[in-house]
């Protein structure tokens, strides 16, 4: 379109049409009907909206429309609909959160906010046709449209994106604030309800989250963290509860309450210290003065007292004890000033009284001498068993005469058997032999007769009595 600033040229749109020649977009925040939605005899018989560029003087003095006067009402712009912001908390800070003294803080929480457009309250759910009409390539153009509603309501629309609009109704014009830049949200911090430590805590905020960074943790930071954003009258809060720990202090003290036989019993007081988190419970560990290795007897156990059993008879022990939570055991352990040895018990054994058996008897021969005949030359032998208590008393004979201390003879008594042994006996070495055995309480014999032949003779005699 051509033409100079004073002159208005009319135009009509289409009814698929949403855009003027300079793809200037009509806004729908406004209230204004779509225009695809308009048909075809409300195209012919309806209002018309005019566009037309506006010159400064038109921002400066007000324009009446020749069918109302200056008197008119100016309309007024409807109060935004403005939205809650919305924080979106992570899961894992929905629960306490817990770090380490000497970690790295750094939580990120974003945030939804929606920025409300204004709309004109007068134009709201009006079908309307429209006419545009400017000229951006006069050199006097101030870059505005002018928007003729209803051949008699005129708004000046700038073609900066922040720039201002003058909203005329018919007869009347004047300025009204329509964007003038997006309202930003404000989002502080707070810490147990008093502000942050600037010296510990930094804070960055965005458009769409905040980031809360503590370089090195300390317990002193544990708390409530509420973080709230404020969107003109609106506000939303999130919190956030941190809790800072470390290793606990050792207990306070530790005694050897007794010992017996293969067990000791030990008691110690909790640490003063837990670490700023709840105990979970005690290792107790045990060394013998042997070796000096530490071995764990049992962990995580709550109470303040125990009994460590199946101790080794003959070893000495000390005995320490930690305290654990949920950074780990403490770093130190007092150990027991007193040693428990345990010792092997002292066992006497008495015998129950009863009577004896009295065992005693006179000698006796269960197995007599046996007559034999020997060969001269050839040792001999003679057998006998006695049983006697007290031990008898062994005496041979040879035709009724002692033979005791005789070198032809040997004489032997080994658990009751008796034997004599006649070396080379000879034509004069036999007779009767008898034994005889003596103790206090009687006396017993026995006697055999021996024969001594010559091997011819005897040969002689066998054939003589087989024929």
């Amino acid at each position: 379109m051509a033409g100079t600033p004073g002159e208005a040229e009319e135009q009509v749109l289409s009814p698929s049409l949403s855009t003027n020649s300079e793809n200037l977009p009509l806004e729908p925040s406004l209230g204004w009907p779509s225009m695809e939605a308009v048909t075809a005899p409300e195209v012919a018989s309806g209002p018309t909206l005019k566009v037309k560029e506006a010159s400064p003087a038109d921002a400066e003095e007000p324009q009446t429309s020749p069918r109302q006067g200056a008197s008119s009402p100016i309309p007024q712009l409807l109060a935004p609909l403005e939205e809650q912001p919305k924080i979106w908390l992570p899961r894992a800070l929905r629960q306490t959160y817990i770090r380490k003294v000497g970690d790295t803080v750094n939580l990120r929480i974003p945030f939804q906010v929606i920025i409300p457009q204004p709309h004109a309250g007068s134009m709201a759910g009006t079908r309307t046709r429209f006419d545009l009409e400017t000229d951006t390539k006069s050199p006097t153009s101030s870059g505005a449209v002018v928007l003729v509603l209803n051949e008699g309501t005129h708004i000046t629309r700038s073609l900066r994106p922040n720039g201002p609009s003058i909203c005329t109704p018919e007869g009347g014009m004047g300025w009204a604030p329509c964007d003038q830049g997006k309202p930003k949200p404000r989002a502080t911090w707070t810490h147990n309800s008093c502000a942050l430590d600037a010296s510990r805590v930094s804070v960055r905020n965005g458009e769409q989250d905040s980031i809360l960074f503590i370089r090195e943790a300390q317990r002193a930071d544990s708390g409530r963290y509420q973080l709230s954003v404020q969107l003109g009258g609106l506000e939303a809060t999130a919190t956030i509860d941190l809790l800072v720990i470390e290793r606990p202090g050792p207990p306070q003290s530790i005694k050897l309450v007794d010992v017996w036989d293969s067990n000791a019993t030990l008691e110690w007081t909790p640490p003063q210290d837990t670490g700023n988190a709840a105990l979970l419970g005690y290792t107790v560990q045990k060394a013998d003065t042997k070796s000096g290795l530490w071995f764990t007897v049992l962990e995580r156990y709550h109470r303040t007292s125990f009994t460590v059993s199946n101790l080794i008879i003959g070893n000495s022990y000390a005995f320490r004890v930690f305290a654990e939570n949920q950074c780990g055991l403490s770093e130190t352990a007092p150990i027991t000033a007193d040693l428990a040895h345990i010792q092997k018990a002292v066992t006497v054994y008495k015998t129950k009284g009863f009577a004896q058996r009295d065992f005693s008897e006179a000698p006796k021969f269960t197995q007599p001498l046996v007559n034999c005949t020997t060969v001269t030359g050839y040792d001999t032998q003679l057998f006998c068993c006695v049983r006697a208590s007290p031990k008898p008393k062994i005496v041979w004979l040879k035709n009724n005469m002692d033979i005791q201390g005789n070198p032809k003879y040997r004489a032997l008594t080994h658990l009751g058997i008796c034997s004599l042994e006649i070396r080379k006996p000879g034509p004069f070495d036999g007779g009767i032999y008898t034994c005889k055995a003596v103790n206090p309480l009687g006396e017993a014999s026995v006697d055999c007769r021996v024969d001594v032949t010559n091997i011819i003779l005897k040969a002689f005699c066998d054939e003589i009595c087989k024929r």
